[in-house]
């Protein structure tokens, strides 16, 4: 055991009698940069990408230690192969990461949240979202409402055309929001963390063929973004009043107070 340790402190003397001001910037500096890169993709959907990519380049490195060849060899193509298909999958990121080296806004940093584990167990928000749902629909008044879960929508709330609310949800807000003449009616609102968190927000739009012709904007940005992430997006037609909502690609229609809530509740509940 002294041999050890005499052997670790040696290895240690040796390091520390070599360190120098430039190797604890070079540090410092390289912990600053993992740290914004860790802080942005978690902030954004690829980040679920992004732990793919990390289990790949772990069985890589396991299939290399132990020597398991026929593991090794499908591996490593798949990363010759996976690296362009990674800057395909991450264009927008990495576009927004140049963005953002290039000069981040005061704004963007000001508005931007750590993410923390999603409460929407108030019963009271639950309550005043399809309230205000179903008073919409009763209105003939188009809406459009996201709420966010494990996937992050940092990607969407960075776009320009939205604008952060960040208020407590409720019944006239929604309504305002949404109102025919209000600035912000057209896009859509992300509920994050048990808040309006953010309106009119452009969504990302299906690409899918075989959506009804009589489905509107709205309802194929809603399909598109459950496609794109584990959101939820609840919509109110314009034309018809119909209330919709959008869940893994997949479009539930004709919902009135009751069974909305009752659906909403167990799908926040879920906790997979």
């Amino acid at each position: 055991m002294q041999i050890i340790l005499e052997k670790l402190f040696n290895c240690l003397s040796f390091i520390f009698k070599r360190f120098t001001v430039m190797d604890a910037l070079d540090i410092v500096l390289v912990t600053v940069l993992l740290y914004y890169l860790i802080h942005f993709i978690r902030e954004r959907r690829a980040g679920k990408l992004a732990i793919g990519v990390v289990i790949v380049l772990g069985l890589l490195l396991f299939s290399e230690i132990f020597h398991m060849y026929a593991m090794n060899f499908l591996f490593s193509n798949i990363v010759q192969v996976g690296v362009v298909a990674l800057l395909l999958l991450f264009q927008p990121e990495l576009r927004s990461a140049l963005e953002q080296i290039g000069g981040t806004s005061v704004k963007t940093l000001k508005h931007t949240v750590s993410l923390k584990e999603k409460d929407y167990s108030n019963d009271d928000a639950l309550s005043n979202i399809c309230q205000a749902v179903t008073e919409l629909s009763r209105d003939y008044t188009g809406a459009l409402i996201v709420i966010e879960r494990s996937t992050p929508l940092g990607d969407i709330l960075d776009k320009p055309k939205t604008t952060i609310v960040n208020a407590d949800i409720s019944v006239s807000i929604l309504k305002n929001i949404f109102f025919n003449k209000a600035p912000l009616h057209d896009g859509a609102v992300i509920i994050r963390n048990n808040r309006v968190y953010a309106a009119g927000c452009v969504l990302p739009m299906t690409e899918r063929n075989d959506i009804l012709k009589d489905l509107g904007t709205r309802h194929r940005a809603a399909i598109g973004m459950s496609e794109n992430s584990d959101a939820i997006s609840i919509i109110v037609s314009e034309e018809t009043g119909t209330i919709s909502m959008a869940v893994n690609g997949e479009l539930r229609r004709n919902y009135d107070y009751n069974m909305l809530k009752q659906e909403l509740s167990a799908l926040l509940s879920n906790k997979n």
